[in-house]
Parts: structure tokens; sequence; C-alpha cells
């Protein structure tokens, strides 16, 4: 417990027989509940997690490998059975990858009600990404950039899933529709966006060795990348018909429609691609249109954020 509020971690293991032991022996004392989720392992996975000495209480879920963002929401929605309110609900790796004496620093800003929602940020830690591979720091930057786009602020580190979530938020969430597999923490960070809820960030360490990643790119980026364009897209829907809509997505959806207008009415009255000087006019044309579009929905992400933190106080 910290300052009155209950402390869970979320822990979601598969095939982590060598690292589940460490992060549960390296809690700090603060923490009430520690909840493995061991989602399909093959190895000892669930044993190691078992003879563990820890701190904490630990609990151990079995999923049977419904997928990294499945296996999260199974670890919060036992929180919300076996804690009582105030509490903060926070995210850990199994494989040892995340530094629990950063912990203190994600669950403090949400348990002083600063934000809602705290995700760890390896860029803003003095080591950085540390000995993060380099084909996953450019991964992580292009995500980076899109999941900007898509939650309406800025987000530089939107791929580490260390984070920390208020209980508020928990008790209010939709875990019915939310997202299973990897790309998880993208999803959260669009819902998070869509109603209003604050978030922070927080520097943790990046530890990294010689683990393999079981993430497909090809199939990762096509899968992540379009389901962050339609929860985007749903975003700022929801808003538009919202019966308090942030005049900010009205100054958006001009923009944002006015770049395809221009768009589409040329490439109509050309009926080819457009090239030439004029045709570099007017993709600067429409790229400005977005790229405003983009500053009004950032404004509309802030207005909604206030709005949410003046009605639940």
């Amino acid at each position: 417990m910290q300052q009155g509020w209950g402390v869970g971690v979320v822990i979601p293991a598969r095939n982590e027989e060598l690292h589940i032991a460490g992060v549960l022996e390296t809690l700090p004392s603060f923490v009430d509940l520690a909840v493995v989720i061991n989602d399909g392992s093959t190895d000892a996975t669930e044993q190691c997690a078992r003879e563990a000495s820890c701190s904490a209480n630990v609990i151990i879920l079995n999923t049977g490998g419904i997928g990294v963002g499945g296996a999260i929401d199974t670890g919060h929605q036992y929180l919300l059975t076996q804690l009582q309110s105030p509490f903060v609900s926070a995210v850990m790796a199994g494989d040892g990858q995340m530094n629990p004496e950063d912990l203190d620093a994600i669950i403090s800003p949400v348990i002083s009600s600063r934000y809602d929602h705290v995700k760890g940020n390896r860029l803003i830690h003095p080591k950085g990404y540390n000995n993060m591979p380099v084909l996953r720091k450019i991964a992580s930057l292009i995500l980076a950039f899109f999941t900007t786009l898509a939650a309406g602020q800025r987000v530089s580190d939107p791929q580490c899933g260390f984070t920390a979530t208020s209980h508020r938020v928990l008790e209010t969430w939709n875990w019915e529709r939310s997202w299973r597999g990897y790309g998880y923490p993208n999803f959260w960070l669009i819902q998070l966006a869509r109603y209003g809820w604050t978030i922070g960030h927080a520097p943790i360490e990046s530890i990294y060795r010689n683990e393999t990643s079981a993430i497909k790119p090809t199939s990762f980026f096509i899968k992540v990348g379009a389901m962050m364009a339609a929860e985007h897209h749903l975003r700022n829907v929801s808003w538009v018909i919202s019966k308090e809509t942030p005049i900010a997505t009205i100054g958006a959806l001009i923009a944002y429609l006015s770049g395809w207008f221009v768009l589409l009415n040329e490439l109509l009255r050309t009926g080819d691609s457009i090239i030439g000087i004029k045709g570099w006019l007017v993709y600067v044309l429409v790229m400005l249109c977005w790229f405003l579009a983009h500053l009004f929905d950032r404004m509309a992400t802030v207005a909604k954020q206030k709005a949410k933190k003046h009605a639940t106080t």
C-alpha cells in the first residue's frame, strides 16, 4: 500500500521460466497483490512463480494463450474484485525487462491524482533505449508517429508496456471490446484519449538481453495499423456526435475533410496520378490541411481531458 492506495501488479507471462521468479522476488514491499497471468506456457513458468519468494500475495491465473492484451485485461479485472478503492494497477512483463525500482515512479502520479494512467517512457530515461535492437528502435519510432496521430497527443514510446492505471479507469472500462493481442498499449492510449482520461509518462530503464521477440513484423504492422486507423476515426466520430462536442473537433473535421477534398478533386479532374510542380503543391496543401486537423485534434483532446477531470473531482 502507498499513501492509502492499494497496489496491484499484473504480470503477463508466457514461457518465462527463466525470469518470472526474479520479477516476483524483486517487487517492492509496497505491492499488495501480484497477479501472474500464465498465458499458455509450455515450460515451468507456473511452477517457478509458485516457488518464488515474494513479499506480496501472489495469485496465478491460467488463461491458455489468449494473447498478451487479453492476459493483462484478465489481471486488471481480477484486481477489481480483490482490492478496495482507491487502488492502482500496474503492469510489468514477466520477462524481466522492467526494472522494479521504477515502479514507484510509475504509480506515484496516479496515486497523487495527477494522471489517470501513466506509462513508462524509455526515451526520457538517461540510458534511453539502452540495448534495444536497431530494428525495434525504428519500429518504435514509426509506431510513435502513428500512435500520436491516433491518440491526439504526443506519445514518444508507445510500445512500452510498463504502466499504472487508476481504479477509476478500470471501473468504467469496456472489457468486451478491448484488444487482446500485440498492439495493446496503442489501443489503450487511443481509448484513454477517447474518454478523456489523462495520460502521463515516467522515465524507466530499458533492459534487454538476448530475448527473441515473438512478434511477426509484417502481420503486426498490418493488424495494429488497421486497428489504430479504425479507432482514430471512431474516436473522432464519437466526439462529433457527442452532446458535448469539443469545439476544436469541428475544426479538425473541417481541416481533415478539406484535405481529402483537395486530393480527390485533383485526382478526379486529372484522371491520373498527380505529378509535376502542381502535383507537389497539391500534396503540400493536403498535408497542411491534415496537419491542421491534427493540431485541432490535440486541442480537442486537452479539452476532453479537462472536462473529464472536472466531472470526476
